[in-house]
């Protein structure tokens, strides 16, 4: 007996391997779409090209991963090729950062819009005094 892919359960896979949550994808996907429109887009069996596409795009994974991706199918296929042992003399060494660009712009820009916001507190607080000097 062959069993079908189905498709919805793939999107919600992918989905949620990219950490992306349901009211973020219908966002990306356009004012039409909401979170119920996702829970049962997520349902279906199968999902038209041209929408297949759009999720695509917004996801960043090719279209044939919605469609052939099987979950059995890939556990039988590693389970198959590793065995228990297939890891011994492998070394473990932790998770590794392979963005340390990113995050060091990403703490540039806070320390910039942190020091904007501090230069727009003095400049309120200069103006208040100066209208309380005045009086």
């Amino acid at each position: 007996m062959e069993q079908k892919i189905h498709q919805g359960r793939n999107i919600k896979r992918f989905r949620e391997m990219l950490n992306i949550k349901q009211e973020a994808l219908a966002y990306d996907l356009g004012e039409d779409w909401n979170q119920k429109k996702i829970s049962m887009l997520e349902q279906k069996d199968v999902i038209e090209d041209n929408l297949l596409k759009q999720i695509s795009a917004v996801l960043k994974i090719p279209v044939e991963a919605f469609q052939n991706f099987d979950e059995e199918q890939a556990i039988n296929i590693i389970s198959n090729t590793f065995g228990e042992h297939a890891f011994g003399n492998s070394f473990n060494y932790g998770t590794i950062n392979i963005h340390p660009i990113e995050k060091l712009i990403s703490l540039h820009e806070e320390k910039i819009a942190l020091y904007e916001r501090m230069l727009k507190e003095k400049d309120e607080m200069m103006a208040r005094l100066e209208k309380f000097i005045n009086k």
